[in-house]
């Protein structure tokens, strides 16, 4: 037995479409009487190769000699014939599956192809328009960037040299008043002096009868010494600083500021100071307004506001810039800002109710109006819209007080004043919660 017949390939399964024998005829034609070839398998063989499975004379159908031609002829072309109606069955459906398997094959292989066309030509079609765009695209963006910043610096320079200008101006002006008001108050002692000088003598070394008619002279010299008038203070003496104002650099200032410092100021409210009518988080940081029903009585303390929704930060600051944000969020009834330690904290009054007095300065949002009060004046702020953040920014030494907003840089409002003493970032809420934020 072959390799081939051993492994029970199809060498050695004979079916009609490999013999050439039509399908229908195989099922009745007998083997011929001819001789095997030398080595050649016998149908025998043929079935054991092909199914696997030993048959053994007895199995096969051979008879004795004497027997030879006889009906086991008949059963041999029989048995035969079996395997050839199995190769005919399973040889279409054997190559109906491979046609299945080849079809595909041939898609996958055509999906493949259509790919790879499609990638070639965005390789060659898509990406070299990009590229083009991205040489162009980054330098016009390197262009932009300079050619703007260029122009804020030729703004900053132009804007520099106006504000000092205006400031010599004012600084001259001012000069000029005081050497003015020098030169008028000089001359207005020197005839003070020479009238009294004159009243003197005439009190001490004229005689009685002499001194009687002197009398028109006398009425004249205190003529000309009430003539001279009081000296009264006035602006004019004093330094204008909104001479180095300007809306451009408070505004490039205070986006510098909120943009390049990295962290605002650490804060939280001093819990001695927050009102019963409040509630205040555990992190010391949040301010809720509470329902009448809500609330409870407080441990006495002289810092806490007994009458006014108000609270203050522990912090405080005597000098330098300084900048903290706050969520507003829906509240409808809100003050933030700043003012003196020495705010009055009892009493339903004016003097503990923050921007009614001349120690406080708070951005004021109330039935859907926003205002900057201070010392009871109310200065409308028509805004576009309400904001949700707020930021605070003190310049204690520059004297500014400035109102934005963080998500859009917008100043909302500004103020300008001499600070005397250490000022608290304030607080007051009628509704809802605000809160002090990290960033």
């Amino acid at each position: 037995m072959s390799t081939a017949e051993a492994r029970g390939g199809p060498l050695t399964a004979v079916s009609p479409l490999d013999s050439g024998t039509p399908a229908g005829d195989s099922a009745h034609r007998h083997p011929g009487p001819s001789t095997p070839t030398a080595g050649a398998p016998s149908a025998a063989t043929r079935l054991n190769g092909a199914n696997g499975v030993k048959i053994g004379a007895a199995e096969t159908g051979t008879r004795s000699p004497d027997r030879a031609g006889e009906p086991a002829l008949k059963g041999a072309g029989a048995r035969e014939g079996e395997p050839g109606r199995r190769g005919a069955e399973q040889g279409p459906e054997l190559a109906q599956r491979a046609g299945a398997v080849r079809n595909q094959l041939v898609d996958t292989c055509e999906k493949l192809q259509l790919k790879a066309l499609r990638i070639e030509r965005f390789v060659n079609n898509v990406l070299p328009p990009h590229e083009l765009d991205l040489q162009g695209g980054a330098s016009r963006a390197r262009d932009a960037v300079l050619r703007r910043l260029a122009a804020v610096r030729e703004a900053c320079d132009e804007e520099e040299q106006r504000l000092l200008e205006a400031v010599q101006r004012e600084e001259e002006r001012v000069q000029h008043s005081l050497l003015t008001q020098r030169a008028h108050w000089a001359q207005a002692l020197g005839s003070l002096s020479a009238v009294r000088a004159q009243l003197v003598r005439l009190l001490t070394e004229t005689e009685d009868r002499q001194l009687l008619d002197c009398s028109q002279e006398i009425s004249d010299r205190v003529e000309v010494a009430e003539g001279v008038g009081e000296p009264q203070d006035s602006e004019h003496l004093t330094f204008n600083p909104r001479s180095s104002q300007s809306s451009l650099l408070l505004n490039l200032w205070a986006n510098a500021v909120l943009l390049c410092r990295s962290d605002p100021e650490p804060l939280s409210f001093d819990e001695r100071t927050v009102s019963p009518l409040l509630s205040l988080s555990d992190d010391g940081r949040t301010l809720t307004f509470l329902p009448r029903r809500a609330r409870q009585p407080q441990q006495y303390s002289p810092l806490r506001f007994d009458r006014w929704p108000n609270a203050l930060c522990g912090r405080s600051f005597s000098s330098g810039t300084h900048r903290w944000l706050l969520e507003v969020g829906r509240s409808a009834a809100f003050k933030v800002g700043v003012s003196y330690g020495s705010l009055e904290r009892k009493g339903p009054g004016n003097g503990a109710r923050l921007g009614y007095n001349a120690h406080s300065w708070v951005l004021s949002h109330f039935d859907g109006e926003f205002c900057f009060l201070h010392a009871g004046r109310a200065e409308p702020l028509p805004l576009l819209r309400r904001p949700r953040r707020l930021c605070v920014l003190l310049d204690w030494g520059g004297g500014a007080l400035v109102f934005l907003e963080p998500d859009s840089g917008a100043v909302l409002h500004a103020h300008h004043q001499v600070f005397t003493a250490a000022l608290h970032p304030a607080c007051a809420v009628a509704n809802e919660s605000i809160s002090l934020l990290d960033s």
